[in-house]
């Protein structure tokens, strides 16, 4: 199949096992293709999937990543007086880092909101149905929620990353607390130590929490900084940090923080 004939036939597949879409129209155009296909991930609950399904979308996927661009962690610059830590403004699903981080929530099987822009959704529709299918298993096998400030290690399917660090947040509701910080400061030193101890050379940390959980930009950047430099104090790691931000504003936060 040509990359296009692999769209649509993914589209029939996944339009065809539930009995709600069977007659939805496909639509005609390139992007409409994509965006329904997309959606259809989206709100895919973690059932099995044959693996000839798996294996057509991994190959679309990949082709799919590789369009969009991947970005060479080896050709960014330091930022500031480490030559350990960078920043870098982008899309983190194109980092070749080893590790990006996912800001995920408490039942880490990823955003179940067609064509939602959160970084779980987008992580989750570029490495493909694999990613959910995972973490459902790790989820199962827990029996409980993913605690706040902890994380999880998975493969990054079809990303150009190796593995996906999966962290929930503080959610803050109202006046910022010591235990959010403490919480926040949790979740990017689990981060860390997963990555260290997959042995990888470098890791994406995204801003945590600042999106829809509301934690303030500023303190955020100030607190995944301090983390970070704590880290490497304590450990001594040559593993490579990327602080990567979407915003302009949190952009200008870091700069401000990582040249200080």
């Amino acid at each position: 199949m040509t990359h296009e004939e692999q769209r649509l036939w993914l589209i029939r597949q996944l339009l065809a096992e539930n009995r709600r879409y069977r007659a939805a129209r496909i639509p005609e155009d390139e992007q409409g293709q994509k965006d329904l296909l997309r959606a259809l991930m989206n709100v895919r609950p973690p059932e099995p999937l044959s693996e000839e399904i798996l294996t057509v979308q991994d190959e679309y996927l990949t082709e799919e990543n590789r369009r969009a661009g991947i970005t060479a962690v080896a050709g960014l610059k330091p930022c500031g007086l480490s030559d350990r830590i960078f920043l870098w403004q982008g899309d983190i699903t194109t980092l070749d880092a080893d590790a990006i981080v996912n800001a995920a929530n408490s039942g880490m099987t990823g955003c179940y909101q067609p064509l939602h822009n959160c970084i779980d959704n987008v992580i989750g529709s570029r490495a493909g149905i694999r990613l959910r299918l995972c973490c459902n298993r790790i989820m199962e096998q827990q029996g409980h929620p993913e605690p706040t400030g902890r994380a999880k290690i998975t493969p990054g399917y079809c990303l150009p990353c190796r593995w996906v660090i999966h962290t929930v947040g503080p959610i803050v509701d109202g006046p910022l607390t010591a235990e959010h910080e403490r919480l926040l400061a949790s979740c990017y030193r689990s981060c860390l130590q997963l990555a260290e101890e997959k042995g990888c050379g470098s890791i994406a940390l995204c801003c945590i929490s600042t999106g829809v959980f509301m934690f303030p930009n500023q303190r955020a950047a100030e607190i995944a900084v301090e983390t970070v430099r704590a880290w490497y104090a304590e450990t001594g790691s040559r593993m490579k940090t990327i602080f990567n931000v979407f915003k302009d504003l949190d952009r200008d936060i870091y700069a401000r923080l990582l040249r200080a």
